[in-house]
C-alpha cells in the first residue's frame, strides 16, 4: 500500500511494465503508487491520464494516490473532493511534510467526510534538515549528518493531537523508531482513529548497514538502532502497527551512485519483501503466518478507501499468490525485474518466494 513507480515523470528510474513485473515477481497484485512524480498527482485531469495509462500498461492491479497538497507543496490542499470521485484510496505528500497544522488539520477535516486515509510522512524537516542517516553512533563514527529519531516522533504527535481532534483518520507512514510506535500503541488505546504501517528493511536492517552499503542502504526515515528494530517487530506483533510495506523506490545508478551525503534517499523492495517477512517475522515466531500474511493484504485493504482485496471467498478477485516457503535463493539486482538497481540486500541468501502469481484469475507470473 505504499511504493513509487515514478510515473509520470521519471521513466528512468522505473516504468509500468517494469514496475508493475517487479511487483509480481516480489507477490504483489495491487500496489498503490505515491504522488510524489512529474506532475503530481494532484489534479483529476491527471489522475485520470494516470489510469488510463494503467489501464493499458500494468501487468498488476494499480490503483494511484493523490497528493494532500497542490504540487506537494504545503501551501494549499489538492481539490480533494474532486480526487474522491475518481476512485483515490488515500491522500499523501509522501516525500514532502505537510509542515502547517492548520492546514494538516482542514485535510484531516475534508478527508474524514470523504472517508478516505490521510498518509502522512512524519518528519519535522527542520530537524532532519542537513542529515543523511539516523543520529546514532554510527553517523557520528563515519562523520556523517545525523537524523534524530524526534524528527519524525514530534511530528507523529502533532498527528495524532489533530486526528483525535477532528477524528479523521490519519495514517502514520513507515514507521521506524520506538518511540513513535509507543505513541502510535497509546493513540490507539484511547480510541484515536490511527494505522500505522512498517517497512521491511526497518525491521530487518539497523543503521550499521550504511557502513556496509552506504548509499544503498540511505533511506527516510533512516534505518535505525536494534532497539527500533525490536519496538517495530513488538508493534507489529500486538497490533499497533497495522500493515507491512515496500516503500519501493528506485533511483538511477548515476543518482544512487554518489557519496551518502549526496545520493537520493529510497532503495527497492518489492523482489525481497516476502522473504524478508519469513525470515525476519514468520521463522523466527514474531508473527504467524496468516498474521503476517494478513498485514501484507486484508489489513491495507481495510485501511484504503474502496479496495475489496485480500480475501479469499465466492465472488472475490480471483487475485492469488502461490507461495513456495521453502525456496531458497540469493539477492541478486542484476536479475531483477525492476529496472532499478538500488538494492541493499545484494548477496543475501533468501528463503521464501511467490512461484505462482494469479491477477484477476489471469497468471502473471509462473516458474
Amino acid at each position: 500500500m505504499h511504493c513509487h513507480l515514478r510515473i509520470p515523470g521519471f521513466p528512468e528510474r522505473e516504468d509500468l511494465a517494469t514496475g508493475s513485473r517487479a511487483a509480481a515477481a516480489g507477490g504483489f497484485t495491487t500496489v498503490v503508487p505515491h504522488p510524489n512524480t512529474r506532475p503530481v498527482i494532484d489534479n483529476p485531469v491527471v489522475l485520470r491520464n494516470l489510469q488510463e495509462q494503467i489501464a493499458k500498461e500494468s501487468l498488476i492491479n494499480v490503483l494511484p494516490a493523490a497528493s494532500i497538497t497542490v504540487g506537494q507543496r504545503g501551501e494549499e490542499l489538492s481539490p480533494l473532493s474532486g480526487l474522491a470521485a475518481c476512485e483515490v484510496p488515500l491522500f499523501s505528500d509522501d516525500g514532502q511534510t505537510v509542515a502547517s497544522a492548520a492546514l494538516m488539520r482542514r485535510a484531516l477535516q475534508a478527508a474524514r467526510q470523504l472517508k478516505i486515509p490521510i498518509c502522512h510522512h512524519n518528519q519535522d524537516k527542520t530537524l532532519a534538515a542537513g542529515g543523511a542517516m539516523y543520529a546514532g553512533d554510527v553517523a557520528t563514527r563515519l562523520g556523517i549528518p545525523g537524523i534524530p529519531a524526534s524528527s519524525e516522533t514530534v511530528m507523529a504527535a502533532r498527528d495524532i493531537i489533530l486526528a483525535k481532534e477532528t477524528d479523521g483518520h490519519i495514517h502514520i507512514c513507515h514507521v521506524c523508531y520506538a518511540p513513535t510506535v509507543e505513541l502510535i500503541r497509546r493513540a490507539k488505546q484511547e480510541g484515536v482513529h490511527v494505522t500505522a504501517e512498517a517497512t521491511a528493511h526497518h525491521f530487518t536492517l539497523t543503521d550499521a548497514a550504511v557502513a556496509e552499503r552506504g548509499a544503498y542502504a540511505k533511506i527516510n526515515p533512516p534505518l535505525g538502532s536494534q532497539a527500533d528494530v525490536d519496538a517495530i517487530k513488538k508493534g507489529l506483533q500486538d497490533g499497533t502497527i497495522d500493515a507491512i510495506i515496500t516503500d519501493h523506490a528506485p533511483w538511477t545508478a548515476t543518482e544512487k551512485d554518489q557519496d551518502i551525503r549526496t545520493a537520493p534517499f529510497g532503495l527497492i523492495g518489492f523482489e525481497t519483501a516476502l522473504s524478508l517477512v519469513f525470515s525476519e517475522l514468520v521463522n523466527p515466531g514474531v508473527l504467524t503466518l496468516s498474521e503476517a500474511i494478513a498485514k501484507m493484504t486484508i489489513n491495507p485493504s481495510r485501511i484504503l478507501k474502496g479496495v475489496s482485496k485480500g480475501r479469499l471467498n465466492v465472488g472475490a478477485d480471483a487475485d492469488l499468490i502461490i507461495i513456495d516457503q521453502e525456496k531458497k535463493w540469493v539477492a541478486d539486482p542484476d536479475h531483477y525485474q525492476s529496472k532499478s538497481r538500488n538494492c541493499p540486500y545484494r548477496g543475501r541468501r533468501m528463503q521464501g518466494k511467490a512461484v505462482y502469481v494469479i491477477v484477476g484469475g489471469r497468471i502473471v507470473v509462473a516458474p
